[in-house]
């Protein structure tokens, strides 16, 4: 009798297990939030761009810096990739992450996202974006800031 419940003690912790690790393969976050673009002011521009680089797994989309009414925006465009356990946005100075700021949890897996940047971060050091699963340390996929 202990045995039985021993078992299927470890038995749902185990499924629980398994549901976090691959559940998030098969949820597609889809998010279009605004360009700050579009909403066009005298010192609106964009500042930094790059083309999103596959790593451990496809991706497609391109990063922007953008800088509006003195604020920094990361903006992700016609951006898809895989979903993954406890996905992370970095700004970085290299693609281990070693050294990074984060900027939060993914927002979408596909769409175009907005991200602020604080205006203490100095993106000529944090010139890479990350898309890091932060549960077992992979890169996903990466941009360098040109």
């Amino acid at each position: 009798m202990k045995k039985k419940i021993i078992f299927t003690i470890l038995s749902i912790l185990l499924l629980g297990v398994a549901w976090w690790l691959i559940s998030p393969l098969f949820i597609i976050k889809e998010v279009y939030e605004p360009s700050p673009e579009n909403n066009l002011a005298i010192n609106s521009k964009l500042i930094l761009s790059g083309e999103l680089q596959p790593k451990a797994h496809e991706v497609a989309g391109k990063v922007l810096i953008l800088e509006q009414d003195n604020k920094k925006i990361l903006r992700f465009e016609n951006f898809e990739t895989i979903n993954g356990p406890d996905l992370r946005i970095y700004l970085s100075t290299d693609l281990s992450a070693k050294d990074y700021v984060d900027l939060g949890e993914i927002k979408a897996t596909k769409g175009n996202v907005n991200y602020e940047i604080d205006d203490s971060i100095d993106l000529e050091k944090y010139n890479k974006v990350l898309i890091w699963c932060r549960a077992f340390s992979v890169l996903f996929s990466y941009a360098d800031l040109n």
